[in-house]
Protein backbone atom coordinates (compact mmCIF):
# COMPACT_ATOMS: atom_id res chain seq x y z
CA UNK A 1 0.00 0.00 0.00
CA UNK A 2 1.35 3.48 -0.91
CA UNK A 3 2.59 5.57 1.85
CA UNK A 4 0.87 9.18 2.55
CA UNK A 5 3.64 11.07 1.39
CA UNK A 6 4.00 9.07 -1.62
CA UNK A 7 0.47 9.12 -2.19
CA UNK A 8 0.89 12.99 -2.51
CA UNK A 9 3.80 12.93 -4.57
CA UNK A 10 2.01 10.59 -7.22
CA UNK A 11 -1.41 12.47 -7.03
CA UNK A 12 0.28 15.45 -7.52
CA UNK A 13 2.89 14.40 -10.47
CA UNK A 14 -0.50 13.07 -12.05
CA UNK A 15 -2.25 16.24 -11.77
CA UNK A 16 0.69 18.10 -13.72
CA UNK A 17 1.49 15.61 -16.79
CA UNK A 18 -2.63 15.55 -17.17
CA UNK A 19 -2.90 19.08 -16.63
CA UNK A 20 -0.22 19.70 -19.91
CA UNK A 21 -1.92 16.42 -21.61
CA UNK A 22 -5.29 18.30 -21.82
CA UNK A 23 -3.88 21.78 -21.44
CA UNK A 24 -5.86 22.25 -25.66
CA UNK A 25 -9.02 21.22 -24.27
CA UNK A 26 -9.10 23.87 -21.58
CA UNK A 27 -8.31 26.56 -23.96
CA UNK A 28 -11.22 25.55 -26.40
CA UNK A 29 -13.57 24.96 -22.99
CA UNK A 30 -12.78 28.32 -21.41
CA UNK A 31 -12.98 30.42 -24.94
CA UNK A 32 -15.85 29.10 -25.45
CA UNK A 33 -17.44 29.98 -22.19
CA UNK A 34 -16.30 33.22 -22.71
CA UNK A 35 -17.62 34.45 -25.71
CA UNK A 36 -21.59 36.04 -25.72
CA UNK A 37 -22.71 35.18 -28.73
CA UNK A 38 -25.71 32.98 -28.78
CA UNK A 39 -25.45 29.43 -30.49
CA UNK A 40 -26.20 29.74 -34.28
CA UNK A 41 -25.64 33.46 -34.53
CA UNK A 42 -23.60 35.50 -36.27
CA UNK A 43 -20.26 35.49 -34.73
CA UNK A 44 -20.80 32.86 -32.67
CA UNK A 45 -17.65 30.09 -32.84
CA UNK A 46 -18.35 26.36 -32.23
CA UNK A 47 -15.51 23.86 -31.02
CA UNK A 48 -13.64 23.59 -34.51
CA UNK A 49 -13.86 26.83 -35.31
CA UNK A 50 -12.52 28.29 -31.75
CA UNK A 51 -9.50 25.80 -32.18
CA UNK A 52 -9.39 27.28 -35.69
CA UNK A 53 -9.23 30.46 -34.36
CA UNK A 54 -6.74 29.99 -31.95
CA UNK A 55 -4.32 27.91 -34.47
CA UNK A 56 -4.59 30.81 -37.04
CA UNK A 57 -3.73 33.53 -34.95
CA UNK A 58 -1.46 32.19 -32.08
CA UNK A 59 -0.33 28.82 -33.47
CA UNK A 60 0.20 25.46 -31.40
CA UNK A 61 1.60 27.67 -28.63
CA UNK A 62 -2.04 29.10 -28.39
CA UNK A 63 -3.26 26.04 -27.47
CA UNK A 64 -0.86 25.81 -24.25
CA UNK A 65 -1.70 29.90 -23.57
CA UNK A 66 -2.22 29.47 -19.59
CA UNK A 67 -0.57 26.44 -18.32
CA UNK A 68 2.02 28.61 -16.52
CA UNK A 69 -0.57 29.65 -13.82
CA UNK A 70 -2.31 25.94 -14.18
CA UNK A 71 0.73 24.47 -13.07
CA UNK A 72 1.79 27.63 -10.59
CA UNK A 73 -1.22 26.89 -8.91
CA UNK A 74 -1.84 23.16 -9.20
CA UNK A 75 0.82 22.74 -6.27
CA UNK A 76 -0.45 24.79 -3.66
CA UNK A 77 -4.27 23.80 -4.37
CA UNK A 78 -3.22 20.11 -3.62
CA UNK A 79 -0.81 20.95 -0.95
CA UNK A 80 -3.69 23.02 0.92
CA UNK A 81 -6.09 20.87 -0.05
CA UNK A 82 -4.68 18.11 1.19
CA UNK A 83 -3.23 19.67 4.71
CA UNK A 84 -7.08 20.61 5.13
CA UNK A 85 -8.71 17.30 3.75
CA UNK A 86 -6.41 15.47 6.77
CA UNK A 87 -7.15 18.00 9.33
CA UNK A 88 -10.56 17.93 9.19
CA UNK A 89 -10.62 13.92 9.48
CA UNK A 90 -8.29 13.89 12.50
CA UNK A 91 -10.28 16.48 14.08
CA UNK A 92 -13.35 14.48 13.52
CA UNK A 93 -12.12 11.30 15.00
CA UNK A 94 -10.71 9.07 12.08
CA UNK A 95 -7.67 6.48 12.09
CA UNK A 96 -5.31 7.17 10.87
CA UNK A 97 -4.39 6.04 7.22
CA UNK A 98 -1.93 3.15 8.14
CA UNK A 99 -4.76 1.78 10.51
CA UNK A 100 -7.86 1.54 8.55
CA UNK A 101 -8.41 -1.52 7.07
CA UNK A 102 -9.24 -3.16 4.57
CA UNK A 103 -7.44 0.30 2.21
CA UNK A 104 -6.51 -0.78 -1.63
CA UNK A 105 -5.05 2.32 -3.03
CA UNK A 106 -4.97 5.85 -2.56
CA UNK A 107 -6.29 7.75 -5.55
CA UNK A 108 -5.43 11.30 -6.76
CA UNK A 109 -7.47 14.03 -8.04
CA UNK A 110 -8.07 14.31 -11.86
CA UNK A 111 -7.10 17.65 -12.20
CA UNK A 112 -6.07 20.74 -10.26
CA UNK A 113 -9.35 21.68 -9.13
CA UNK A 114 -11.19 18.34 -8.79
CA UNK A 115 -11.41 18.11 -5.69
CA UNK A 116 -10.93 14.46 -4.88
CA UNK A 117 -7.10 14.34 -4.01
CA UNK A 118 -7.85 10.80 -2.21
CA UNK A 119 -10.67 8.37 -2.24
CA UNK A 120 -10.26 6.41 0.55
CA UNK A 121 -12.25 3.93 2.28
CA UNK A 122 -14.59 5.58 4.79
CA UNK A 123 -18.16 7.10 4.85
CA UNK A 124 -18.90 9.15 2.47
CA UNK A 125 -20.50 11.96 4.64
CA UNK A 126 -17.11 12.66 6.18
CA UNK A 127 -15.57 12.87 3.18
CA UNK A 128 -17.83 15.06 1.65
CA UNK A 129 -17.68 17.57 4.86
CA UNK A 130 -13.48 17.31 4.48
CA UNK A 131 -13.91 17.58 0.67
CA UNK A 132 -15.85 20.43 0.45
CA UNK A 133 -13.91 22.41 3.42
CA UNK A 134 -10.80 21.83 1.69
CA UNK A 135 -11.92 22.80 -1.65
CA UNK A 136 -13.01 26.08 -0.23
CA UNK A 137 -9.73 26.85 1.54
CA UNK A 138 -7.92 25.98 -1.37
CA UNK A 139 -9.74 27.85 -4.08
CA UNK A 140 -9.72 30.96 -2.13
CA UNK A 141 -6.22 31.06 -1.30
CA UNK A 142 -5.09 30.30 -5.19
CA UNK A 143 -8.31 32.17 -7.01
CA UNK A 144 -5.59 34.85 -8.22
CA UNK A 145 -4.19 32.36 -10.36
CA UNK A 146 -6.86 30.82 -11.42
CA UNK A 147 -7.91 34.28 -12.91
CA UNK A 148 -4.83 34.58 -14.32
CA UNK A 149 -5.29 31.64 -16.20
CA UNK A 150 -8.69 32.02 -17.77
CA UNK A 151 -7.27 35.90 -18.74
CA UNK A 152 -4.16 34.04 -20.76
CA UNK A 153 -6.81 31.53 -22.36
CA UNK A 154 -9.40 34.15 -23.27
CA UNK A 155 -6.80 37.31 -24.53
CA UNK A 156 -8.35 38.70 -27.62
CA UNK A 157 -5.79 38.06 -30.47
CA UNK A 158 -5.73 41.65 -30.99
CA UNK A 159 -4.30 42.68 -27.56
CA UNK A 160 -0.57 42.80 -26.64
CA UNK A 161 -0.07 39.32 -25.61
CA UNK A 162 0.44 38.61 -21.55
CA UNK A 163 4.55 37.67 -21.79
CA UNK A 164 4.60 35.22 -18.45
CA UNK A 165 2.39 34.82 -15.37
CA UNK A 166 3.88 37.67 -13.47
CA UNK A 167 3.59 40.08 -16.05
CA UNK A 168 -0.01 39.11 -16.33
CA UNK A 169 -0.74 40.02 -12.77
CA UNK A 170 1.27 43.22 -13.33
CA UNK A 171 -0.99 44.25 -16.16
CA UNK A 172 -4.63 43.39 -14.43
CA UNK A 173 -3.10 44.98 -11.04
CA UNK A 174 -2.63 47.91 -12.54
CA UNK A 175 -5.49 48.53 -14.95
CA UNK A 176 -7.67 47.05 -12.51
CA UNK A 177 -6.51 46.94 -8.93
CA UNK A 178 -6.26 43.87 -6.57
CA UNK A 179 -10.08 43.32 -6.29
CA UNK A 180 -9.82 41.85 -9.88
CA UNK A 181 -8.07 39.12 -8.85
CA UNK A 182 -11.15 37.65 -7.03
CA UNK A 183 -13.96 37.75 -9.38
CA UNK A 184 -15.37 34.62 -10.31
CA UNK A 185 -14.35 33.41 -6.58
CA UNK A 186 -18.53 32.91 -5.43
CA UNK A 187 -18.97 30.90 -8.08
CA UNK A 188 -16.62 28.85 -7.63
CA UNK A 189 -17.62 28.32 -4.04
CA UNK A 190 -20.40 27.21 -5.70
CA UNK A 191 -18.97 24.88 -7.97
CA UNK A 192 -17.48 23.34 -4.71
CA UNK A 193 -21.00 21.80 -4.13
CA UNK A 194 -20.44 19.23 -6.93
CA UNK A 195 -18.92 16.85 -4.51
CA UNK A 196 -22.13 16.45 -3.27
CA UNK A 197 -23.25 14.58 -6.21
CA UNK A 198 -19.41 13.02 -7.00
CA UNK A 199 -19.13 11.81 -4.03
CA UNK A 200 -22.32 9.71 -2.90
CA UNK A 201 -22.64 8.22 -6.95
CA UNK A 202 -19.00 7.21 -6.78
CA UNK A 203 -19.36 5.03 -3.72
CA UNK A 204 -22.72 4.09 -5.31
CA UNK A 205 -21.15 2.86 -8.00
CA UNK A 206 -18.21 0.89 -6.22
CA UNK A 207 -20.87 -0.77 -4.50
CA UNK A 208 -22.69 -1.62 -7.54
CA UNK A 209 -19.45 -2.91 -9.08
CA UNK A 210 -18.25 -5.02 -5.93
CA UNK A 211 -21.72 -6.92 -5.77
CA UNK A 212 -20.86 -8.04 -9.80
CA UNK A 213 -17.10 -8.88 -8.96
CA UNK A 214 -15.48 -11.97 -7.73
CA UNK A 215 -12.50 -10.39 -6.71
CA UNK A 216 -11.41 -6.64 -5.36
CA UNK A 217 -11.99 -4.01 -7.51
CA UNK A 218 -9.60 -3.59 -10.27
CA UNK A 219 -7.63 0.00 -11.36
CA UNK A 220 -9.99 -0.30 -14.93
CA UNK A 221 -13.31 -0.30 -12.49
CA UNK A 222 -11.78 2.53 -10.39
CA UNK A 223 -11.18 4.50 -13.18
CA UNK A 224 -14.88 3.85 -14.26
CA UNK A 225 -16.23 4.52 -11.44
CA UNK A 226 -14.17 7.58 -10.77
CA UNK A 227 -15.05 8.95 -14.50
CA UNK A 228 -18.63 8.77 -14.60
CA UNK A 229 -19.13 10.06 -11.24
CA UNK A 230 -16.92 13.29 -12.25
CA UNK A 231 -19.09 13.46 -15.41
CA UNK A 232 -22.44 13.34 -14.12
CA UNK A 233 -21.59 16.21 -11.02
CA UNK A 234 -20.33 18.41 -13.85
CA UNK A 235 -23.17 18.21 -15.72
CA UNK A 236 -24.51 18.70 -13.17
CA UNK A 237 -23.05 21.77 -11.90
CA UNK A 238 -21.17 22.91 -15.05
CA UNK A 239 -22.99 26.53 -15.29
CA UNK A 240 -21.47 27.80 -12.38
CA UNK A 241 -18.19 27.39 -14.81
CA UNK A 242 -19.59 30.10 -17.24
CA UNK A 243 -20.73 32.10 -14.69
CA UNK A 244 -17.27 32.21 -13.02
CA UNK A 245 -14.97 32.96 -16.53
CA UNK A 246 -17.54 35.57 -17.50
CA UNK A 247 -16.90 37.14 -14.22
CA UNK A 248 -13.16 36.29 -14.08
CA UNK A 249 -12.91 38.19 -18.01
CA UNK A 250 -14.86 41.22 -17.04
CA UNK A 251 -12.68 44.19 -17.37
CA UNK A 252 -13.43 46.73 -14.87
CA UNK A 253 -10.91 49.45 -14.95
CA UNK A 254 -9.61 51.46 -11.38
CA UNK A 255 -12.06 53.87 -10.18
CA UNK A 256 -11.61 57.26 -11.32
CA UNK A 257 -12.27 59.71 -8.17
CA UNK A 258 -14.75 58.72 -5.74
CA UNK A 259 -15.92 56.14 -8.42
CA UNK A 260 -19.14 57.82 -8.53
CA UNK A 261 -20.53 60.25 -11.71
CA UNK A 262 -22.03 63.71 -11.34
CA UNK A 263 -25.55 61.89 -11.01
CA UNK A 264 -24.49 59.91 -8.17
CA UNK A 265 -24.65 56.96 -10.33
CA UNK A 266 -21.46 54.36 -9.89
CA UNK A 267 -19.17 54.57 -13.10
CA UNK A 268 -18.92 50.69 -12.82
CA UNK A 269 -22.18 49.52 -11.35
CA UNK A 270 -21.51 45.82 -9.59
CA UNK A 271 -21.66 43.20 -11.38
CA UNK A 272 -22.82 39.90 -9.52
CA UNK A 273 -24.03 36.01 -10.03
CA UNK A 274 -27.67 36.96 -10.65
CA UNK A 275 -27.17 39.84 -13.34
CA UNK A 276 -24.65 37.19 -14.48
CA UNK A 277 -26.81 34.85 -14.76
CA UNK A 278 -29.80 36.66 -16.55
CA UNK A 279 -28.05 38.63 -18.86
CA UNK A 280 -26.69 35.05 -20.37
CA UNK A 281 -30.48 33.68 -20.17
CA UNK A 282 -31.63 36.71 -21.76
CA UNK A 283 -28.91 36.93 -24.67
CA UNK A 284 -27.90 33.67 -25.06
CA UNK A 285 -31.03 31.51 -23.90
CA UNK A 286 -30.11 28.29 -21.61
CA UNK A 287 -27.90 27.22 -23.94
CA UNK A 288 -25.05 29.60 -22.99
CA UNK A 289 -25.19 27.94 -19.26
CA UNK A 290 -23.80 25.13 -20.68
CA UNK A 291 -21.38 26.60 -23.34
CA UNK A 292 -17.77 24.33 -23.88
CA UNK A 293 -19.81 21.20 -21.82
CA UNK A 294 -18.75 19.10 -24.58
CA UNK A 295 -15.31 19.78 -24.53
CA UNK A 296 -15.42 19.31 -20.77
CA UNK A 297 -16.81 16.15 -20.98
CA UNK A 298 -14.20 15.01 -23.43
CA UNK A 299 -11.29 16.30 -21.24
CA UNK A 300 -12.47 14.57 -18.18
CA UNK A 301 -11.96 10.73 -19.19
CA UNK A 302 -8.74 11.42 -20.93
CA UNK A 303 -7.41 13.55 -17.73
CA UNK A 304 -8.52 10.65 -15.51
CA UNK A 305 -7.14 8.35 -17.63
CA UNK A 306 -3.80 9.98 -17.97
CA UNK A 307 -3.86 10.91 -14.23
CA UNK A 308 -4.43 7.28 -13.31
CA UNK A 309 -1.54 6.28 -15.56
CA UNK A 310 1.14 8.45 -14.17
CA UNK A 311 0.26 8.41 -10.60
CA UNK A 312 0.49 4.03 -11.24
CA UNK A 313 4.38 4.99 -12.74
CA UNK A 314 5.44 7.32 -9.88
CA UNK A 315 4.26 4.85 -7.39
CA UNK A 316 6.15 1.63 -8.48
CA UNK A 317 8.81 4.01 -8.98
CA UNK A 318 9.00 5.98 -5.79
CA UNK A 319 8.15 2.16 -4.06
CA UNK A 320 10.91 0.83 -6.03
CA UNK A 321 8.19 -1.73 -7.26
CA UNK A 322 9.50 -3.60 -10.90
CA UNK A 323 7.14 -1.96 -13.72
CA UNK A 324 5.19 -4.82 -15.59
CA UNK A 325 3.04 -4.57 -19.02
Amino acid sequence: MPSSANSMIAGAGGGLVASVATCPLDVIKTRLQAQQHAHGSAGYLGVVATARAVLKHDGIRGLYRGLGPTLLGYLPTWAIYFAVYDGIKSHFGEKRLEDVEPVRHVYPAAQAKGYQPVAREHPWSLHILSAMTAGATSTICTNPLWVIKTRFMTQPFTERRYRHTLDAAATIYRAEGIRAFFRGLLPSLFGIFHVAVQFPLYEQLKTWARRNSQDDLTPKMFLACSAVSKMTASVTTYPHEVVRTRLQTLRRPRPVGNGYGDNGVPNHPRVGIMPTVKDILRHEGWRGLYKGLSVNLVRTVPNSAVTMLTYEMLIRYLEGRPQTS
